[in-house]
């Protein structure tokens, strides 16, 4: 798979810059690259869930109880960049912590900070690079044409992505409505 590098050229390449060879080179582009690289790949993860990225967890709740509203709260783990919707539970995520009234543990589904890039999707490689492009367009070629074609090509891979991505798990099922429940 890709590397950082690998990656941050990729991203290099689409604005017509100079590739690096090191994140830590002693020059404009690795620095830049440096800078964005952890920010634009977390924000890229945090979008949507990504099936390469999505952790599951048994949580035991907090010995200390939110003040107000929940009976509960429970410590997200350090990786999680995203909560994904727990079934059946009323909940809201304030801070650091996912509070509730219900239940004595919490079984979380979250996105998870993948930092290791033998991990990501090829897809998912395509959008974080086209990602990564734009960020640095403006310090790199201060060129407002070369960012206007980039957020197109940003959109079609993220599109492609997506596509890709929705293939390889089920479909989830939309909730009964209560009017035909109430039926049965």
């Amino acid at each position: 798979m890709s590397s950082e590098v690998e990656i941050c050229n990729l991203a290099l390449q689409e604005l017509g810059a100079k590739r690096i060879t090191s994140l830590d080179d002693d020059t404009k582009n690795a620095k830049h690259c440096k800078a964005a690289y952890a920010k634009v790949r977390d924000i890229e993860l945090r979008k949507y869930v990504w099936n390469f990225s999505i952790g599951r967890v048994v949580l035991a709740p907090d010995v200390a109880t939110p003040a107000f509203d929940f009976d509960l709260q429970f410590s997200l783990p350090s990786d999680c960049l995203r909560v994904i919707r727990p079934k059946d539970v009323d909940w809201e995520v304030s801070g650091r912590k996912i509070l509730t009234s219900e239940g004595t543990i919490l079984n979380l589904k979250y996105v998870i900070q993948v930092t290791d890039t033998n991990q990501f999707d090829i897809n998912y490689i395509d959008v974080l690079s086209k990602a990564l492009a734009l960020k640095l367009t403006e310090v790199i070629t201060q060129s407002n044409t070369k960012k206007s074609a980039l957020q197109a090509m940003y959109k079609d891979a993220v599109k492609e992505a997506k596509h890709a991505n929705a293939f390889e798990k089920l479909s989830e099922e939309p909730p009964e409505d209560t009017w035909i429940t109430a039926r049965l």
